[in-house]
């Protein structure tokens, strides 16, 4: 007779994977961004009746995604371990697997395909309703800016929830995570650009994710300024923000007891 046991990381992230589907703020917050994104579709779309400054539908979708959609992805991530110091369950979690940078990677692991599938599905869908809304009023979506909106978005929820897991190790606070990650997204970079230093803007997470959404050449709807760098350049920085708040995290997680 032969037994096989499953542990390693990918016990870890079959673990992890089955407690994010199994609470109700998951779903609360995949839905509720959904609907955001889809009710501020409709109403921008409605609006391009009446502009003088035409957009196309995967703008509109792309200020969806940061102004509203993007909130939902932070909130769901950073639930996913601070409700669990909220609520005591880490111990049982560190007790069953008791390497630090496994449960913090698992955790990772799972965010990753889900807020990637997430934004891609939520931005075509946004794009879907506001050129069926807008029936030709506004500018046309091209088939390389649609592409551009939701890959983008796609590839910036998925590191926007590790950048909020790194950060919420670290933290261990919902509501410390949540400031935490909104005033590195917008604020601070504003702060920087005030201060002399608007060079600096675009290699910020969020305005590097935003600069990810937008087709090469266009402004980003912020800054309202182009991108001196490709639309993939703006994942890798996000990438490597990511990266660096999940060791961050990690190195804590390992350093202070459950």
């Amino acid at each position: 007779m032969r037994t096989e046991t499953r542990g390693g990381l990918s016990g870890a992230v079959a673990a992890e994977w089955t407690k994010f589907w199994s609470v109700r703020a998951t779903w609360w917050c995949l839905a509720a961004g959904t609907a955001l994104m889809l009710c501020y579709a409709t109403l921008s779309a409605i609006a391009q009746y009446y502009e003088d400054d035409p957009q196309s539908a995967a703008t509109v979708t792309l200020g969806g995604a940061v102004y509203l959609t993007q909130f939902a992805a932070i909130a769901l991530a950073t639930l996913f371990v601070t409700s669990e110091y909220a609520g005591g369950g880490i111990r049982s979690t560190l007790l069953w697997t008791p390497v630090r940078a496994r449960v913090a990677l698992a955790k990772a692991a799972v965010l990753l395909p889900v807020l990637f599938a997430y934004g891609v599905l939520s931005s075509c869908a946004g794009m879907a309703l506001a050129e069926a809304v807008k029936n030709g009023h506004g500018l046309p979506t091209t088939l390389e800016e649609g592409f551009t909106t939701a890959s983008g978005t796609g590839g910036y929820f998925a590191l926007l929830g590790v950048l909020c897991t790194g950060i919420g190790w670290a933290l261990r606070s919902a509501a410390g995570t949540l400031v935490s990650v909104i005033v590195l997204l917008v604020p601070l970079p504003m702060i920087v650009a005030s201060l002399g230093l608007p060079e600096a803007m675009p290699y910020f997470p969020g305005i590097a994710g935003i600069n990810a959404m937008v087709a090469a050449g266009k402004p980003n709807p912020l800054t309202m300024t182009v991108a001196p760098y490709a639309p993939w350049v703006g994942l890798v920085i996000c990438a490597a923000w990511a990266a660096a708040a999940l060791l961050a995290g990690t190195a804590v997680l390992r350093r202070r007891d459950a």
